[in-house]
């Protein structure tokens, strides 16, 4: 009982976090009842409980009706922090081994994909306070550190440091130049 209402509590910081970011919400129960990236989130919460403890198929069916109702794919065997906000959520991809850290965005069109079909992690690691910009691909076996920014349509193959901006095909890191005049 204790762990329910641990989730409740998760789940409820989840759509506070939803609440905050988004200036188009207005109220909780709006994030809660209408925001595909929410829903997603509560869906996926419930197949990856499945998916540790084995329940292979019935996770699987939980993230495909999950990604037909809401247009987002998170396969049940991914790892997902607390307060991720999905922002407007269709087209976007997480596979299997890849790993979210808390309090990170994403945002439409975005793919945490493999660049391999063998057993082995194969998906990207993405540590806290990311946010990947609309039409991002993230794939391989990467880190991507802390409080990183990738920039939209970016497609970013090797791993990044902590607190770098990374734009374009392939992905590069933005040096910022003070001026000292």
């Amino acid at each position: 009982m204790k762990c329910f209402f641990r989730c409740i509590k998760e789940l409820y910081l989840d759509a506070k976090n939803i609440q905050k970011k988004d200036p188009a919400a207005n109220s909780l129960i709006t994030v809660i009842l209408l925001y595909p990236g929410f829903r997603a989130i509560v869906n996926h919460r419930i197949a990856h409980f499945l998916f540790s403890h084995k329940l292979f198929f019935i996770a699987r069916l939980i993230s495909q009706i999950s990604r037909h109702k809401t247009g987002i794919e998170i396969h049940p065997g991914a790892t997902i922090g607390k307060r991720l906000y999905i922002d407007h959520g269709m087209g976007i991809v997480i596979g299997e081994t890849a790993i979210i850290g808390d309090n990170c965005t994403i945002y439409h069109g975005v793919t945490l994909g493999g660049t391999k079909s063998d057993k082995t992690k194969r998906h990207p690691t993405i540590k806290n306070g990311v946010l990947i910009g609309c039409g991002s691909k993230v794939l391989g076996n990467i880190t991507i550190g802390n409080d990183v920014k990738i920039g939209a349509n970016s497609v970013v193959l090797k791993d990044i440091e902590d607190n770098k901006t990374v734009v374009g095909i392939p992905g590069e890191i933005v040096i910022k130049r003070i001026n000292k005049s």
